[in-house]
């Protein structure tokens, strides 16, 4: 019998909840520069002696050292980002940091957080991913008639993936699949149905499955060193890209070939610029819809949303529409920690619909579709665009923390 069993048995149970606090936050979508100081503060609190290291697959934790040292790996598997989980995984970290539950009865109260059902039925998820499409439209340039076309198919590309998602052998399957009938149905609609533009009604409608908030989450990562993690979220995103970009391409010589011609792509009917800004209002309930965000998250998630979004515009009329994501990036994170310090409550339920508004994912997906129609200038352009924006938001993010910190780390 080795000599420090028993002290290590006296932190068993510790490890094992530190442990499955790793797996759970990393599971629903916290950064790696977030979840390692949050697991590092937890082991402080418990009087363990730990590091981390976390991708987006995995997290591994050492706990001891020397001899006495054991290493636990947890693999995960990437999900969608859930707000509402990650505030209730939060609240019981909270609980046992201050001996309000104990270690295993938090172990208990975790799982029972990850096992509850979505807070929203399948009817409003579908509604927000039609608001959401229907207001990307608008932001786009799109008219009435765009702005119609992609609420219808934004609510049908929610039941494609719902119906692909069902499927075990689904991975890797269910974007490439649904950009294509999403950009064929697209077609359909503008030959048969609506006058409108089909490409711009395809990239609205798509703009949920866009990786624009993973690219933008990678570049965090990358800036704060977490290399690993930072390097493979980008990878992620840029996979992501590829089988959206496969997915409309393939629609679009489909329908080349079985409606050859060059299609006629309608005058779109400007809309007043008030319009813009009043199309952004929905959009943050509908991400917050997305997210699973509680219902008392909402004032905070709107406040953020449309601050930033107004703190871009600000800044694209003073200082160009390059430097205008940092502006509101910066708000973001503002309104984000404000909330943290004042609420005590995780940052990143302000911060991540608030960000999602500004993300580069509509530049980079017109980059790659500027490729598949030959414009190579057109998009180099795109790209080179789709990253200084991506890294404006990075900067603007990190300034607010130097500028307001949270009490929160999460």
């Amino acid at each position: 019998m080795q000599s420090h069993s028993p002290q290590k048995s006296s932190h068993r149970i510790e490890h094992e909840f530190i442990v499955c606090a790793a797996g759970h936050l990393n599971s629903y979508g916290t950064p790696a520069h977030r979840l390692e100081r949050v697991l590092g503060k937890l082991a402080e609190a418990l009087e363990v002696e730990a590091k981390f290291f976390s991708t987006p697959t995995s997290v591994m934790a050492s706990f001891g050292k020397g001899e006495e040292e054991r290493v636990h790996l947890v693999r995960t598997e990437p999900g969608e980002v859930n707000l509402g989980k990650l505030v209730e995984f939060d609240e019981v970290l909270e609980a046992v940091e201050h001996g309000r539950l104990s270690a295993s009865e938090g172990i208990e109260r975790l799982d029972q957080v990850a096992a509850s059902a979505p807070r929203y039925g399948a009817r409003l998820v579908m509604l927000a991913f039609a608001v959401a499409s229907a207001g990307a439209a608008r932001l786009f340039g799109g008219g009435l008639t765009e702005m119609f076309g992609s609420a219808l198919l934004g609510g049908f590309v929610y039941l494609t993936c719902r119906a692909l998602g069902q499927r075990p052998d689904s991975d890797g399957t269910v974007e490439p699949i649904a950009a294509f009938m999403a950009a064929l149905a697209a077609m359909v609609l503008a030959r048969f149905a609506l006058a409108m533009d089909a490409h711009l009604v395809t990239l609205a409608a798509l703009i949920v499955l866009l990786p624009g908030l993973t690219l933008t989450v990678g570049m965090i990562e990358l800036s704060t060193r977490h290399l690993v993690a930072g390097t493979a979220r980008l990878a992620r995103a840029g996979v992501v890209f590829l089988t959206i970009l496969l997915g409309v391409g393939l629609a679009w010589k489909l329908w080349g070939v079985l409606m050859p011609g060059v299609p006629q792509v309608p005058e779109i009917k400007p809309l007043a610029p008030w319009t813009a800004a009043l199309a952004v209002l929905p959009l943050p309930i509908a991400f917050a819809i997305l997210f699973d965000a509680r219902v008392s998250e909402w004032p905070v998630i709107f406040a953020a949303s449309t601050l930033g979004y107004l703190a871009t515009e600000l800044g694209g009329s003073y200082l160009g529409a390059d430097i205008a994501p940092f502006v509101g990036a910066l708000v973001v994170g503002l309104v984000g920690n404000f909330y943290a310090r004042s609420a005590d409550r995780p940052a990143l339920v302000a911060i991540t619909p608030g960000i999602l508004v500004l993300v580069p994912g509509s530049i980079g997906f017109h980059s790659l579709t500027s490729f598949l129609e030959s414009g190579t200038v057109e998009g180099m352009e795109g790209a080179f665009r789709t990253g200084f924006v991506a890294i404006s938001l990075v900067c603007g993010l990190l300034a607010s923390n130097l500028i307001l910190p949270p009490r929160r780390i999460l």
